[in-house]
C-alpha cells in the first residue's frame, strides 16, 4: 500500500514507455508494475512521458487504472495531460500551430513518399494525426508485431526512416518542426521544443527537487535525447525494462 503522499520525497521519478517500462507496444510485466507501484511510489512520486497517445499508453498499462496508479501521465509529450488522475485543460494542438493549408500539404508530400518506396509489406495507417503532433510510419502502424519486427531489422540496415526525414527537411526547410524517431515502425513530427520536453514546462510549478528520467532512446534524434540531456533532469539511459528497474533499486538503497 501506498505511504500518504505528504510523507514522500519531492522527488519526481519520469518514465519513457516503450522500450523502458514495457517491450515496444506490448503490456508492461505485472512485476514490474508491482515495483512501480508498491516500492517506488512509497518514497518518490512517479510519473509517464510518452509520444503516444492516451489510448496506447493506458493499453500498455494496463488500462485506466494508469490514471491512479502515477501521479502524472503525459500523453503525446505533454500536449495532454493528466494529473491526480485528472485531465487538465489542452494548451495547444499541432492543427492550429500550422494551419490547415500547410498542414495538408505536408501530409500530402509524406503519402506520395511513401508510395513511391518498397519495403518487405505495407499495411495501413501510414499517417495518424495526434493532438500535438503527427505519428508517420513507413510500414504502417496496422502491422502485425511479426511484422513490427520485421521492419526495425530492416530499418536498421536500410535506414528508412532517416532517409524519409532528410526528404521532408529537404522539401520544407524553416518550416519549424522536429523529427524524432522512436520504437520499432515510425517517427514523430512536432513543432520545435514540442518534444518531451514539453512536460517540464508543466512540472514547474510542482516544486520537485530533482526530476529523474528514465528513457532508452537518448542518443541524439531519438525521441528521448532531449528530456534526457536537459538541465532539468538527472537523465538515465537504460536498455530494457530490467535494466530500469535494476537501476531505480540502486536509486532506492
Amino acid at each position: 500500500m501506498m505511504s500518504n503522499p505528504d510523507s514522500r520525497k519531492k522527488i519526481l521519478c519520469l518514465f519513457d514507455v516503450d522500450g523502458t517500462l514495457t517491450k515496444p507496444r506490448n503490456a508492461i510485466e505485472p512485476h514490474i508494475k508491482d515495483f512501480l507501484v508498491s516500492k517506488l511510489r512509497s518514497k518518490y512520486y512517479i510519473g509517464l512521458v510518452g509520444g503516444s497517445d492516451f489510448s496506447k499508453i493506458s493499453e500498455q498499462m494496463c488500462g485506466l487504472e494508469v490514471l491512479s496508479k502515477f501521479d502524472y501521465v503525459f500523453s503525446e509529450n505533454g500536449l495532454v495531460e493528466f494529473r491526480n488522475g485528472a485531465l487538465q485543460p489542452p494548451v495547444q494542438s499541432i492543427q492550429s500551430y500550422m494551419g490547415e493549408e500547410k498542414l495538408q500539404k505536408f501530409i500530402n508530400f509524406c503519402l506520395a513518399y511513401l508510395s513511391k518506396i518498397t519495403l518487405p509489406v505495407k499495411r495501413g495507417n501510414f499517417v495518424e494525426f495526434r493532438t500535438g503532433m503527427i505519428n508517420i510510419s513507413p510500414v504502417g502502424r496496422s502491422c502485425t508485431q511479426a511484422e513490427r519486427d520485421e521492419f526495425d531489422k530492416y530499418d536498421k540496415q536500410h535506414l528508412i526512416r532517416k532517409k524519409m526525414i532528410e526528404a521532408i527537411e529537404k522539401e520544407f526547410p524553416g518550416i519549424g518542426l522536429t523529427y524524432s524517431i522512436g520504437g520499432q515502425i515510425s517517427f514523430d513530427v512536432f513543432p520545435h521544443g514540442w518534444d518531451k520536453r514539453y512536460c517540464l514546462k508543466l512540472l514547474e510549478q510542482e516544486g520537485f527537487e530533482a526530476i529523474h528520467f528514465y528513457g532508452d532512446k537518448t542518443d541524439p534524434g531519438g525521441n528521448d535525447h532531449e528530456i534526457f540531456t536537459d538541465e532539468r533532469t538527472v537523465g538515465h539511459k537504460v536498455t530494457s525494462p530490467s535494466d530500469t528497474i535494476s537501476q531505480l533499486e540502486q536509486l532506492l538503497s
